[in-house]
């Protein structure tokens, strides 16, 4: 089995590379896709873990955009990571998210809440790393002003929080154009967390390759709807678990393997990033 959704301290997980992947193999899985937001600076350090674990790695990504002032991730599988337009343009999607977060710290300022960019900045976990609202929510957390990761995005972080902020992004579309010129297969991310159904069948008849149906955040009726719609329009359906790591002790989204597929599913992502290869 395998699971195609993981974020390390690349990003926002709380898991080195290599830890995630010796988590993967205790979890029996045979592969774990590392799909960092906007980076793929893990990726390096995972490939060598692989070799140590016996687990297989899917390098990937997980673009941020907005559409209708909405966040919409896309995922990306088999990119090439080294890519110098492709490393170009995430450092653009970086410079973004950097923005961002002044935003939303300052409108934690305004609400009365003690809190500094430094403060947030001292949580990233690798050098080289994104900062993201899970930084702040640990501040958040760390100072009592929540006592849980949920709590923060409820109450100050997510698209209803006091303080959300949402800078304008690229739109989903040209995160899909920026993974297929990448060599890489574009794939919608927990379509169920948007409340846009509109926007998946848009993205389907845009070129999307794929679906992420299967998330630990998806209802029971959400990945059976989704699971069909990749039938019916011939799309590769994903499974994730969208792991992030722990916090206070508790694992966010879920822990790996909570949602995973099969290794056929691997197969297609190859072949048809092998296939876009050739041309």
């Amino acid at each position: 089995m395998v699971d195609l959704h993981s974020h390390t301290t690349a990003s926002d997980g709380t898991y080195e590379p290599h830890q995630s992947i010796r988590r993967a193999k205790e979890k029996g899985l045979r592969a774990l896709a590392i799909t960092d937001h906007d980076t793929v600076a893990g990726i390096k350090e995972a490939l060598e873990a692989s070799e140590r674990y016996g687990v297989e790695v899917v390098p990937g990504i997980e673009i941020s955009t907005v559409d209708q002032g909405q966040d919409i991730h896309v995922l990306g599988y088999y990119i090439n990571y080294q890519d110098p337009l492709f490393l170009s343009r995430l450092e653009s999607l970086r410079n973004v998210r950097d923005k961002r977060n002044e935003m939303i710290i300052e409108n934690l300022q305004h609400l009365g809440i003690d809190i500094t960019l430094e403060e947030v900045s001292s949580r990233r976990k690798m050098d080289e790393g994104n900062i993201g609202r899970p930084h702040i929510a640990e501040v958040l957390m760390g100072k009592g002003i929540v006592s849980s990761m949920e709590e923060a995005f409820r109450e100050y972080l997510g698209k209803t929080g006091k303080a959300y902020a949402n800078p304008p992004r690229i739109t989903p579309e040209d995160a899909v154009d920026w993974i297929k010129e990448a060599g890489g297969v574009p794939v919608l991310a927990h379509p169920g967390l948007y409340g846009d159904d509109n926007l998946v069948h848009r993205l389907i008849g845009y070129g999307i390759e794929g679906i992420e149906a299967y998330h630990t955040d998806h209802s029971p009726e959400q990945e059976s709807r989704y699971s069909l719609w990749a039938k019916q329009h011939g799309l590769i359906e994903t499974a994730g678990s969208d792991f992030h790591g722990e916090r206070n002790g508790v694992i966010f989204h879920g822990d790996l393997g909570t949602r995973r597929t099969s290794y056929e599913t691997v197969e297609k992502l190859k072949s048809k990033a092998e296939k876009r290869a050739e041309g």
